[in-house]
């Protein structure tokens, strides 16, 4: 008798395990879904979490849209990209929406690795950083097997999208310790969701950021210290140019702009979120299938962008 009861309590043990996961994720998708709809409520970013942004790779995509939104908010912001030219273009931009703030700039390449936190340090060292926005990342030019990649491209990728939001986060996280204020936002990508093969080196990086982020929390929220996951899937900028299905806007694959104006909403609101009610929806199916079938799935699918890019080349020479 006792054996017949344990064992049907293991099986029902078993069964819940299996079903919780998956019970789970609807359950928080769901959840984020309702709050980018229907919680429109407006959070003063500067009072709850200081009054200097600092946002990485703010010169094109998400990174510089999102810069316009924390500028429309009120925000004193630093600038940091590669490119002095176009962050010089960028901080005019800004200074039109709101012409009261500060906007100061920081010529750096995190693909150098160390030699860029060489740069940035002392100009960050005196200013109570409130607000980190970790945005810069590097992608494949176009879907590719491993083998493909060029190596320098390889180490490029580990450096921006590891080593800088690593790295910047250390730089700021301990003055925000102290002020028990802050927070660092982590814009990762919807390829963390599964192993994705062509895209294989990229999506592992997105996949730390992930993990990262959630530890990250972990040791740092009861210091009053919000971190936020970003974990976007296809938006319309130059990063996605390989396939030109990409760069078509739509309700699934939003402007830079649209989406940086929804993913600002939840600051303060949602600690993991795509940042986009569409994207969440997306999520929410995405998740539904078990990881082999996802990663077949991504397969094929950056086999059909990887034609797209083969394509556009052809064209291009004719």
């Amino acid at each position: 008798m006792l054996l017949t009861i344990a064992f049907w309590l293991l099986v029902c043990l078993i069964v819940f395990l299996i079903l919780f996961g998956p019970v789970a994720r609807f359950l928080r998708v769901t959840w984020e879904i309702i709050v980018q709809i229907y919680n429109k409520k407006t959070i003063d970013l500067r009072t709850k979490f200081g009054e200097w942004a600092v946002v990485t790779g703010s010169t094109d995509g998400i990174g510089k849209a999102y810069a316009k939104e924390l500028a429309a908010r009120n925000m004193n912001l630093i600038l940091i990209s590669r490119n002095l030219e176009k962050l010089e273009h960028t901080k005019d931009e800004i200074l039109l929406i709101n012409p009261k703030i500060e906007v100061r700039i920081i010529v750096a390449d995190f693909a150098e690795g160390e030699n860029a936190f060489v740069k940035i340090r002392p100009l960050l060292q005196n200013i109570s950083i409130g607000i980190l926005v970790n945005n810069v990342g590097k992608q494949y030019e176009y879907p590719m097997y491993v083998g493909e990649v060029p190596e320098k491209e390889l180490w490029d990728i580990i450096n921006v999208n590891v080593g800088a939001t690593t790295l910047m986060t250390r730089l700021v996280i301990g003055q925000m310790q102290k002020r028990k204020q802050g927070a660092i936002v982590n814009v990762s990508s919807g390829s963390e969701f599964q192993p994705l093969p062509l895209m294989t080196v990229y999506a592992a990086t997105k996949a730390y950021i992930k993990s990262f982020s959630e530890a990250l929390r972990a040791e740092y929220s009861r210091f009053g210290i919000t971190v936020q996951h970003l974990s976007p899937l296809f938006v319309n900028t130059k990063m996605n140019a390989y396939s030109s299905r990409l760069q078509v806007s739509s309700i699934f694959v939003p402007n830079a702009t649209t989406y940086a104006r929804n993913a600002i909403a939840i600051l303060g609101k949602m600690d993991s979120s795509t940042g986009y009610w569409a994207h969440s929806i997306q999520k929410f199916f995405t998740l539904m299938p078990p990881v082999w079938i996802r990663t077949k799935i991504g397969q094929i699918m950056n086999e059909s962008f990887r034609q797209d890019y083969f394509k556009q080349k052809e064209q291009k020479k004719l």
